[in-house]
């Protein structure tokens, strides 16, 4: 009887110690797995963070400057000038002289003020002829490319010619209108000047239409 009571304690210590090793297993299966995932849980979402930092734009397209010409208030001229002079019908005489005229622009704008004196000279019946004229008006002007400017005026004032005629006084109205051009290439102050001009007079009772060019230097200040 002793050695079977010995035999069944033997036995039920066996059946409880195999007991907690079943029961034991599962929770270190569980805390194994359980740290691998905190694991890889971790290293999923410790990512390494980036900083981009934002493009530089695209450099704008470079507009080439092709010149800056300053407008300055005043411009006078001087230069050499033709006229063809019609006296009256039938008797038109070619006239050689110079012409001179100063013009001011206020706040170097693009319309002003332009007075003009012409003085020229031809023959008539063996004598030297003179026709003088003093005339103020308004001019305008725009730039164009390559230092160019181009302008027109209209002017009024007072003619006189010599010698004097059996046709009439020495004394007439004068008007001149036209047009010109400035070239001042790579000079800022000084320019050529080429003008075409219709001169209108009232010499003699009649009415005298002379057209006249002009060629000179023009000097800006």
């Amino acid at each position: 009887m002793r050695f079977f009571g010995f035999l069944l304690a033997g036995v039920l210590l066996a059946g409880s110690s195999a007991a907690a090793q079943v029961n034991s297993s599962p929770s270190l299966l569980n805390s194994t797995t359980t740290t691998n995932l905190a694991v890889d849980t971790s290293s999923a979402t410790a990512q390494p963070v980036s900083f981009r930092l934002p493009a530089k734009p695209a450099p704008q397209p470079q507009v080439p400057v092709i010149g800056v010409y300053e407008h300055y208030s005043f411009q006078a001229y001087a230069g050499y000038t033709f006229m063809r002079f019609y006296e009256v019908p039938h008797q038109i005489y070619s006239l050689n002289g110079f012409d001179t005229s100063i013009s001011y622009y206020p706040g170097s704008g693009w319309i002003g003020a332009d007075g003009e004196f012409l003085g020229a000279f031809s023959h008539q019946a063996g004598i030297t002829s003179k026709l003088a004229l003093a005339a103020g008006g308004v001019r305008a002007r725009w730039a164009a490319p390559r230092g160019l400017e181009v302008w027109t005026h209209g002017l009024a004032g007072r003619a006189h010619y010599v010698p004097q005629t059996a046709f009439g006084p020495q004394g007439a109205f004068a008007y001149e209108v036209g047009l010109g051009v400035d070239a001042s290439g790579n000079r800022q102050r000084i320019a050529y000047r080429l003008e075409l001009d219709m001169v209108g007079t009232k010499f003699f009772h009649t009415y005298q239409l002379s057209p006249k060019a002009s060629i000179g230097v023009v000097f800006k200040f």
